[in-house]
């Protein structure tokens, strides 16, 4: 299936559970409804979709989940995030300290730059373009990294994860 549709300015975009949401510079939240994009209320500057909603970060790295047509703040601070994996939330604030939900938010070891998750694992890049992958096993989503994937030389440079757990 093929659709053609036009974001100006597009800065990023996010898909899990076949929802697809994004971004653009002016930091309008958009959701794609079968060839159409849907603006959605607010600004954000980070947008997310998954099994644990759908979920933003606003401009002040304060934190939204969208609940019945509306941004509900939640506890917390990340400057991007992922609702990627199994009910579960991962993000990063300011500092590249990563966390994991469910709340309260829980620090992971570490220092990272930006986030993905699917069901089966989180994928993570820190600040010298390293890609470390975190095994997720039930009951146990917020434990230490497991391996480094890909070195700086020859990783690029950022990593999305399908809900199926694969990129």
């Amino acid at each position: 299936l093929f659709c053609t549709v036009e974001i100006k300015n597009l800065m990023q975009i996010d898909a899990g559970l076949g929802q697809v949401v994004a971004t653009n510079t002016s930091q309008i939240p958009y959701y794609l409804v079968g060839d159409e994009w849907i603006r959605l209320p607010g600004s954000l500057k980070h947008i997310t979709a998954g099994p644990a909603g759908i979920l933003g970060v606003y401009k002040a790295d304060s934190i939204y989940k969208y609940v019945a047509g509306n941004w509900v703040q939640v506890a917390g601070s990340l400057k991007q995030l992922d609702a990627g994996g199994d009910q579960f939330v991962v993000g990063v604030n300011i500092n590249d300290t990563p966390y994991c939900s469910p709340l309260p938010w829980t620090g992971m070891p570490g220092s990272v730059k930006y986030y993905s998750c699917g069901p089966f694992g989180c994928w993570a890049v820190n600040k010298n373009d390293d890609i470390y992958l975190m095994s997720v096993r039930s009951g146990k989503e917020c434990e230490k990294w497991s391996s480094v994937v890909y070195r700086r030389h020859s990783s690029p440079k950022l990593s999305e994860t399908k809900v199926n757990g694969t990129n």
